[in-house]
């Protein structure tokens, strides 16, 4: 029943997919608005189709229904609930339901917003690419990674379930969702950007559209990469959160890439300028989400958060081309209607801030592809297998994050067109003084190297800079004026300092040492105790936990873990952190000796400021939330059908910092 049910879903959503597609574009090339309002029923049937696949998939995993393929290479009757429930993406064919089934939900989401606008060229060019896009998807489902295949299970039989790192963390059920929820919400704004192309309506009113559902998705990706960082530390036992892993940087391209946008996107509704810019960000932003998509599922790395022996990767790779060159040859096509009607008057002005914004965002961009996709290439041509270590990111990516910092300082205070010297004094004064106080506390608190002690002056300069518009905005409205686009970036830049500075702190100043204990012994590291009381041992459904008591300055006892899981007979070990606000304990068991007398290898890593890290990341979270509602000043152009903008009038200077 589970096979019959998920095929049917995956039919439905593809004959949807490619009807709705064509039935709109004919519609639209016809003229014919009656035709074109059947995206409504085309976009429910697609939803439908993932909704009906992902429930069949999740209901075979709950039941154990070892007669579907999936449920039998990565299912099992001894893997606990939460990461029965997680199976369905932490493997290839389960991940591409997801996507799709998430897909079908943001264009039904499109649909019924501009439900009154569904004629309007702009919305029924969209629709058709985002069926498209979802036509691809299914069409994966459908043929090279059709997850309804059939499996004739012996008497007996149990699968392998999930690989143990990915059922080893409850994060696990929350960190991949969250990336899918960002990686195909920025289908939405890809999609207008196509219809502005295709339309000709490269003004400012598909913006305006699509402001919204680009940050949604950008702050949805911002979580997923956040929670799989804290995943990593949790989990993996290296003392460490973000380790330029090629699937890592698959993530982080595209947010770099949305984050330029959105930032770029400001100046094309207050000037029309950086028209190419806009849609050529948008349009990168979807293409590198496919091609992490491909690097992940394509078989092409061993990672643990990659899936190998894949036979989608040519799919995804030929889509991830013709993405790219219909976008080439339609902004080649409209490259006259692009031309900007402003111009910057001044580097010193907001615009020009935005545009320096948008070359190092690329930079950074770029560097991190060329690190990642390298080494591919290199063996796809020779078949030698080269590397691209850690070494290289950070220094190639340092002086740019130094320099997106200072920008984050100085772009909030900027006028549009042009400042004075004057005016930058007064407004940078208190700002400056911050960052010279983060840089002696820096020093206090023991980072060493040119680099972290710039880091948190820079940190501090750019939180001081936020810190002076949130007050302003709070004296002149209340709490009601932090509310709002501006105010709510305001506060996801200073979530970004403090993550800056955690991440500063945390890699100059991490220690690091391994000791072998008896039960009652005790060590001293980095200014803390550790007592080793001894160790239990226990059952559960899908491996045996054997843990170390260990107590940290008297507090705990803490528990890092050997896990021995039964099905593969692998031994994965589970850190025990104890955070504090001032630095983090990470104890994790190398090897236990002996039962009645246990000896314990234990390895400890000390590091400053690693809770700040996933509270920045909550309060940028909190930021795109404000951000995401509209402020009290509301924009009176229609999203849609809204006039190009030229160059707009200066707004009025802001008031003088106290």
């Amino acid at each position: 029943m589970n096979v019959a049910l998920g095929r049917a879903g995956v039919t439905l959503g593809l004959a949807a997919a490619l009807l709705g597609a064509v039935t709109v574009a004919y519609g639209l090339l016809r003229r014919r608005p009656d035709l074109v309002r059947l995206s409504r029923v085309y976009a429910a049937l697609v939803l439908l189709g993932g909704v009906v696949a992902f429930i069949a998939m999740e209901r075979a995993l709950i039941t154990r229904d070892f007669t579907v393929k999936f449920v039998a290479d990565n299912g099992s009757t001894k893997t606990p609930a939460l990461y029965n429930v997680a199976t369905l993406w932490g493997a290839l064919e389960g991940s591409i339901i997801l996507w799709a089934t998430i897909l079908g939900g943001y264009l039904m989401a499109v649909v019924v917003k501009f439900r009154r606008r569904l004629t309007d060229p702009l919305v029924g060019w969209a629709l058709v690419t985002m069926l498209l896009v979802a036509t691809f998807f299914f069409f994966l489902m459908a043929g090279p990674a059709n997850p309804f295949r059939t499996f004739s299970p012996p008497p007996g039989f149990d699968g392998p379930g999930p690989n143990p790192l990915l059922q080893n963390h409850p994060l696990m059920a929350f960190h991949p969702p969250m990336l899918y929820l960002g990686y195909v919400g920025f289908t939405v704004p890809f999609a207008f950007a196509i219809a502005a192309l295709v339309t000709g309506r490269v003004g400012e009113g598909w913006l305006l559209a699509t402001r919204r559902w680009t940050l949604i998705a950008w702050g949805f990706l911002t979580v997923g990469i956040i929670l799989g960082a804290w995943w990593s530390y949790e989990v993996l036992g290296w003392g460490g959160y973000w380790a330029w892993d090629p699937v890592e940087n698959a993530s982080f391209m595209p947010w770099l890439t949305g984050t330029a946008y959105l930032h770029s996107v400001l100046v094309q509704e207050r000037r029309g300028m950086l028209r190419v810019w806009n849609i050529s960000l948008l349009c990168a932003t979807f293409s590198l989400t496919i091609l992490g998509t491909f690097i992940t599922r394509s078989g092409v790395l061993e990672s643990v958060h990659a899936f190998t022996e894949s036979s989608i990767g040519p799919a995804l790779l030929i889509f991830f081309s013709i993405v790219v060159l219909a976008t080439v040859v339609l902004i080649g096509w409209r490259g006259d209607r692009l031309r900007s009607p402003g111009r910057i008057d001044s580097p010193l002005s907001r615009e020009g801030a935005f545009l320096a914004n948008n070359v190092l965002f690329g930079a950074f961009a770029f560097v991190i592809l060329i690190g990642t996709v390298f080494p591919l290439i290199v063996e796809a041509l020779t078949s030698d297998r080269i590397s691209v270590g850690v070494p290289y990111f950070n220094r190639m990516t340092m002086p740019i994050g130094l320099a997106l910092l200072f920008l984050m300082a100085i772009a909030p205070v900027l006028p549009w067109r042009k400042a004075s010297g004057e005016l930058l004094r007064h407004r940078l004064l208190w700002p400056a003084w911050i960052g010279v106080g983060a840089m002696v506390l820096g020093v206090l608190l023991g980072a060493r190297g040119l680099a972290p002690v710039i880091a948190f002056g820079l940190g501090g300069f750019a939180g001081g800079s936020a810190g002076r518009q949130l007050v302003l905005a709070a004296r002149r409205q209340g709490w009601r004026g932090l509310v709002g686009r501006a105010n709510g970036g305001m506060i996801v830049h200073l979530g970004v300092v403090i993550i800056a500075v955690a991440f500063a702190a945390s890699s100059s100043c991490v220690r690091q040492a391994e000791f072998t204990l008896q039960v009652g012994q005790s060590a001293s590291f980095s200014g803390h105790t550790l007592t080793f009381e001894g160790v239990t041992t226990r059952e559960e459904s899908a491996k045996t936990v054997q843990q170390a008591l260990v107590r940290i300055d008297g507090t705990g006892p803490w528990g890092p873990s050997l896990n021995r899981f039964a099905n593969g007979g692998q031994t994965i070990g589970t850190p025990s952190v104890r955070s504090t606000f001032t630095d983090d304990v990470a104890l994790s068991i190398i090897d236990i000796k002996g039962s009645d007398a246990p000896t314990l290898t234990l390895r400890v890593t000390v590091q400053p400021l690693i809770l700040w890290l996933w509270i920045g990341g909550g309060v940028m979270a909190l930021g795109t939330l404000l951000a995401v509602f509209p402020g009290r000043r509301r924009n009176p152009l229609d999203p849609v059908s809204a006039p190009t903008v030229a160059a707009a009038p200066p707004r009025t200077p802001e008031p003088s910092a106290p």
